[in-house]
């Protein structure tokens, strides 16, 4: 049964990096012959999306996993999502699940030639001055879109004593959009860091996406330093994930 279920997740695995090439290497270059700036953002994430949204379905199907959602992710509109990240598939079944949502990602992958259309339009660059990184995700927020934000910056383990890096804050405090936190759990160590990928238990995997309160400038002192709100708000956010 093991080796079945390691089986599907392998050939899911190649599913996902064949849709990455066509998608990235296919689709958005011909795409971007009639899709311009802001609205061949806006089609390109919509793409992005439902395709996430089909691989998710596929895993589902195929009973390796089973996503419950606690809350609206649906309903999400403009603001910065933060959240655990326990597994590799974690930004899949966020962005999967929320339309108009961006994430950050380093410079450097823009030179990988699968992924470079696709982080061009549906990324913020996080590795820039910051001036740079604000303006982006201030814009893309206005323009109403989503960050989500891994503030961990990776993938973490049951136990481990997580530090909450500032990108969320700063954005927040920028722009003064709300935080939404979302707790990401499962009750089996599946895609997890230093654990076997293709280990994916004898039974469906259970994802719980859990929509907590949203964190507020409006919650803290008006008189806080903008250092002392953002390390208050990493605190805040640590407690939430």
């Amino acid at each position: 049964m093991k080796f079945r279920r390691g089986l599907l997740v392998l050939l899911e695995m190649i599913l996902f990096a064949c849709g990455a090439v066509y998608i990235g290497c296919v689709l958005f270059p011909l795409l971007s012959k009639r899709y311009k700036g802001k609205e061949r953002r806006k089609k390109f994430a919509e793409i992005i999306r439902k395709s996430w949204k089909f691989f998710i379905s596929v895993m589902e199907k195929s009973k390796e996993i089973k996503v419950n959602i606690n809350g609206n992710l649906s309903d999400i509109r403009g603001k910065v999502v933060v959240a655990s990240h326990p597994s590799f598939i974690d930004i899949i079944l966020l962005i999967g699940n929320m339309p108009d949502s961006l994430c950050l990602a380093k410079k450097s992958i823009l030179k990988n030639p699968i992924m470079r259309n696709i982080v061009k339009s549906l990324y913020i660059i996080n590795d820039v001055a910051p001036d740079e990184f604000k303006k982006s995700a201030v814009e893309a927020l206005n323009d109403g879109y989503n960050i989500v934000i891994f503030p961990t910056g990776t993938r973490t383990l049951p136990g481990e004593n997580i530090k909450i890096h500032k990108g969320a804050a700063q954005i927040a405090i920028a722009s003064g959009v709300e935080i939404v936190p979302v707790k990401i759990e499962t009750d089996y160590p599946f895609l997890i860091k230093n654990h076997f990928p293709l280990d994916a238990s004898d039974k469906t995997i259970n994802y719980n996406l859990t929509v907590l309160p949203a964190i507020k400038l409006s919650d803290f002192d008006p008189n806080l330093t903008e250092i002392i709100l953002r390390n208050r708000i990493c605190e805040r956010i640590k407690e939430c994930i």
